[in-house]
């Protein structure tokens, strides 16, 4: 850009997301803040990769409580493994799903507000609904265990 003689670059709203920024096969821990309703909640998870299996994604309060489980298999298909007070499966369906895919989707939402302030730190902000300020804390490659991606044990 500088070549080209601009200083800075234009100011955008959405990331774009560098190319293979997740494993293919892994297993990530994180941890992130909730915030919704005038409330902030301290959330942590795990999301494991696999080509084969899809993405699942579990959520957890601090002390250890699953409040959101989802599967999502590589045609797109949404499992809701566990739901909660606190993350209804409809919610988790249309709303923590469809942001697992703004993340880490090979073709995301164009609605994907998501910014990067740091390689490891991801802000997806819906405005008025919620803000999720995501903070990556560990990637460990490699093939997660077949059964976290058996949809057989969600709920009905």
């Amino acid at each position: 850009m500088v070549a080209a003689g601009c200083a800075t670059a234009p100011v955008s709203n959405h990331v774009v997301r560098p190319a293979n920024r997740f494993p293919a096969e892994a297993f990530i821990t994180e941890r992130a803040v909730f915030n919704a309703r005038g409330a902030q909640f301290p959330l942590n998870g795990y999301l494991a990769l696999s080509a084969a299996g899809g993405k699942r994604l579990v959520v957890t309060e601090n002390f250890g409580r699953v409040v959101a489980d989802v599967l999502v298999k590589p045609d797109g298909t949404i499992f809701v493994m566990q739901s909660s007070r606190m993350f209804p499966a409809t919610y988790i369906r249309y709303g923590i799903a469809v942001d697992l895919e703004c993340l880490c989707g090979d073709s995301p939402p164009a609605d994907c507000p998501l910014k990067m302030p740091g390689p490891n730190h991801f802000v997806i902000d819906r405005g008025t609904r919620y803000r999720l300020d995501l903070q990556i804390l560990e990637i460990k490659p490699g093939a997660p265990p077949a059964e976290l991606f058996d949809e057989t044990k969600a709920e009905k």
